[in-house]
């Protein structure tokens, strides 16, 4: 498995890759609201592509970067969430909050 990461790029892309888990998650935690808070963008958008796995920490990652926006003032638009994400935002009933499509 792959180590879990997180960056932005300068267009204000927030990208999350490889598995997140209990182990993984604290530090992309702290990470990704440190860039967040740095972004010069007004949406930032949080593309989940890279992502190998996820448990349901991925989902809490997501709905935290989203507290992130709304305290930083900035909107946070998900991007391609992989499968096992997308089933676990519909088992949760978040795909509203998430913006995402079921």
């Amino acid at each position: 498995m792959s180590q879990a990461q997180i960056r932005l790029d300068d267009a204000g892309v927030l990208y999350l890759t490889g598995v997140l888990d209990h182990t993984s998650g604290p530090a992309l935690r702290d990470q990704g609201q440190a860039l967040i808070r740095a972004a010069s963008v007004a949406t930032v958008q949080v593309n989940c592509a890279g992502v190998e796995k996820s448990s349901s920490v991925g989902l809490a990652l997501l709905l935290a970067f989203m507290r992130d926006g709304q305290q930083y003032g900035k909107a946070i638009e998900l991007t391609e969430l992989p499968d096992d994400m997308r089933k676990i935002a519909q088992v949760c009933g978040l795909t509203d909050i998430l913006g995402v499509e079921s």
